[in-house]
């Protein structure tokens, strides 16, 4: 057999247990189990395996076998690309959408040499880690000074398991961050001059609509945003404004839909200068404002 064999016979596999992107998950997973880059696989596709082959295309047959039961890809390879960033990702929390880096491409935009963030529902830890690790680079290409370019970041989250996980992803890719156990504000004290979140904000009743992926292998305490999606987006910006220095910045990802019961939400707790920010697929995906009204 060769590598090419394999291929196909994952392609086929997953495209006949309906996989949208068999062609790519079917990659990915041989790609996850060889080692392989790209190149090295189309200089080899061609020749024969040598003996280990019925020990690679058995791993590559049970991991087809579970991304055909709709397991997530990145459960099986334990792995998922964020801001060129690779994260380590499991049940305890949402695998990190594309989506969500029009956020921190916000707060990149955003942050000040000296800024303290609070990244508030942090799960996977993809926020605050991509703040920690990619802040200090984007200011140090604006600061003179090397000590005018560092920042601090903080993390939250209620859920035990997803601290465990943002903790390795720090530790592993070299970010500074500390870590708080908490429900939304219950743990954290003092001042912050930009507060970000990707909070739950699925409507519980489409939930079920949800993909297979998502609805029966990703945490449910992590979507939620209960009957209208908007549970979450009100406590924090009702107590958001004890925690925000004087002009802070609160930025929120958003679904498509709710930019305008967002807004209205921040404009009656006192915070101005309010945008929405669309992302790459035209959808709002982001809004921000500042707070301006003591």
């Amino acid at each position: 057999m060769t590598l090419r064999e394999m291929l196909r016979f994952g392609e086929d596999y997953l495209t006949r247990r309906g996989i949208a992107d068999a062609s790519v998950d079917a990659w990915l997973l041989l790609e996850h189990v060889t080692g392989l880059s790209r190149a090295q696989y189309l200089a080899q596709a061609a020749e024969p395996l040598d003996g280990f082959c019925g020990d690679l295309f058995h791993k590559y047959q049970e991991l087809l076998e579970q991304r055909g039961r709709h397991i997530p890809l990145q459960h099986l390879t334990g792995e998922q690309e964020f801001m060129g960033l690779t994260f380590l990702v499991n049940e305890h929390v949402l695998v990190p959408r594309q989506d969500t880096e029009t956020l921190v491409e916000e707060a990149l935009a955003r942050l000040r040499p000296g800024m303290c963030v609070l990244d508030l529902c942090t799960g996977s830890g993809c926020i605050a880690v991509s703040l920690a690790k990619l802040g200090p680079e984007y200011l140090a290409r604006k600061a003179a000074e090397e000590d005018s370019w560092k920042i601090c970041v903080d993390a939250s989250d209620i859920l035990t398991e997803a601290l465990a996980v943002a903790r390795e992803n720090a530790k592993r890719l070299g970010a500074q961050i500390r870590f708080i156990e908490s429900d939304l504000f219950a743990e954290i004290s003092g001042e912050y001059d930009m507060i970000v979140s990707n909070p739950p904000y699925i409507r519980t009743a489409e939930i079920g609509e949800l993909s297979e992926e998502v609805r029966l292998h990703e945490p449910l305490q992590a979507l939620d945003g209960a009957e209208d999606g908007l549970r979450f987006y009100r406590e924090i910006v009702r107590q958001s404004p004890a925690h925000l220095a004087k002009d802070g910045c609160l930025l929120f990802e958003i679904g498509y839909d709710q930019a305008e019961a967002v807004r209205e939400l921040m404009e009656k707790a006192g915070f101005g200068e309010i945008r929405v920010v669309r992302d790459l697929a035209g959808h709002d995906r982001v809004i921000e404002g500042r707070k301006i009204h003591v």
